[in-house]
């Protein structure tokens, strides 16, 4: 059974660290994935107006153009901002929400039976599950890249 100071040192030093990196994550990806998003957008849209407007010896920029956009494209999908974005904010998410309903005393927690325990074991369990899903999307796309 956790002790008073070992449960507040859970919740300080593990817990809280877990949401506040899953919820900087989120930001961060949200924010890259945000940026070359628009990115392509904006360069797809230029793109053939570049091409039919600019004089041959231009033509160098249209194809500057065409090599960012793809990697700007490629980024998208091998880094998978969006996916991180989502996955790294659902899990902040799910966390923050197990301590309030740890606090309200619902769900499981309405039973009375070590609560703590019961708390540490969830979250524990949420985070395992989030590293698993996390290591099975960048492993397939590590797997796409080697068959390319």
């Amino acid at each position: 059974m956790m002790t008073d100071k070992e449960f507040e040192d859970y919740k300080k030093n593990r817990y809280q660290d877990q949401v506040n990196w899953y919820s900087d994550k989120a930001s961060t990806n949200k924010k890259y994935y945000q940026i070359f998003q628009w990115g392509v957008i904006i360069l797809s849209a230029i793109l053939p107006v570049l091409i039919s407007a600019l004089a041959d010896e231009y033509k160098w920029m249209a194809l500057s153009i065409s090599v960012i956009l793809a990697i700007g494209t490629t980024s998208l999908k091998t880094f998978k901002f969006q996916e991180n974005w989502v996955n790294y904010r659902t899990i902040s998410e799910t966390l923050k929400k197990e301590l309030h309903f740890f606090n309200a005393s619902l769900d499981d927690y309405s039973s009375g039976e070590n609560k703590r325990a019961l708390f540490v074991d969830r979250v524990e369990t949420l985070i395992s599950r989030e590293n698993s899903l996390w290591v099975t999307t960048h492993i397939s796309t590590d797997e796409e890249k080697s068959k390319i």
